[in-house]
């Protein structure tokens, strides 16, 4: 990735999570976050990608909506970034934090686990 598509993919991710605070703050959604952006070699794509909190169906629910509004996200990013051409927006739910969230609760219930063990033992 050169200089200049990460420089993008940056603004572009600062503009989309400036419009989702601002425009897209609805109690009926969950907490969108952007994660990361992804600009094409040739600026013509940008992926991003975003983290959801709530249940699976609000996530789905959000990414549903987020989909729905792509063009509507994409002209306010047009209207305050000023290039040539803004890069069609493509949304990917991002599941790291839940993954990372998973790997916790079970690092944690292991080490309950050693902790139980060890007072118990042989005398």
């Amino acid at each position: 990735m050169s200089i200049r598509t990460e420089r993008v993919g940056s603004l572009i991710k600062e503009e989309i999570g400036g419009i989702l605070t601002r425009d897209y703050n609805d109690p009926a959604f969950g907490l969108t976050t952007v994660t990361d952006v992804k600009v094409s070699g040739d600026l013509r794509i940008a992926k991003v990608y975003l983290s959801v909190l709530g249940s699976p169906e609000l996530q789905a629910k959000t990414m549903d909506m987020l989909e729905a509004e792509r063009a509507h996200i994409r002209g306010m990013v047009g209207h305050r970034m000023h290039m040539r051409f803004i890069p069609e927006l493509h949304f990917f739910h991002d599941t790291t934090l839940d993954r990372v969230d998973r790997i916790n609760a079970l690092l944690k219930e292991i080490h309950r686990g050693d902790g139980e063990h060890e007072g118990g033992g042989e005398k």
